[in-house]
């Protein structure tokens, strides 16, 4: 199974789902971390109806883009994320989206292996968009 968390630094999980720099893709065999790969976030998101609070220009969603940067993924980690790349995500066949806090990576992906990470009805990053 492989496993996505945003990220900008290459270890930590992101802020922001769309906005992330990249993608830390875990390749999972036997309930433990075999592999990973940094990918590159193929989208450049903003939002129609103004920005995160970030200084990111408007400019319409591109959610297409970014679920090509996830192509082979049946999970996702993140902090967050708006209702729409959520359900681009679930339309792509990613059949799951955990929502955790920040923090290093491949702590989350870990605890999530063990049991301690699931998936709640939260889709909304903390700007509430």
């Amino acid at each position: 199974m492989r496993i996505a968390v945003p990220t900008d630094d290459g270890l930590s999980i992101s802020e922001h789902f769309g906005r992330s720099a990249g993608f830390l893709v875990f390749e999972t065999e036997d309930g433990r971390i075999a592999a990973s790969e940094l990918r590159k976030n193929q989208g450049t998101h903003s939002h129609d109806e103004g920005n995160c609070g970030g200084d990111h220009a408007p400019a319409p969603h591109n959610h297409a883009s970014i679920v090509l940067s996830l192509a082979g993924c049946g999970v996702v980690i993140c902090a967050g994320m708006g209702s729409r790349a959520a359900d681009a995500l679930k339309q792509a066949g990613i059949r799951e989206v955990v929502f955790t806090h920040p923090g290093a990576a491949a702590e989350a992906v870990e605890a999530y292996l063990k049991g301690e990470l699931s998936s709640s009805g939260r889709q909304f990053c903390r700007c509430s968009h």
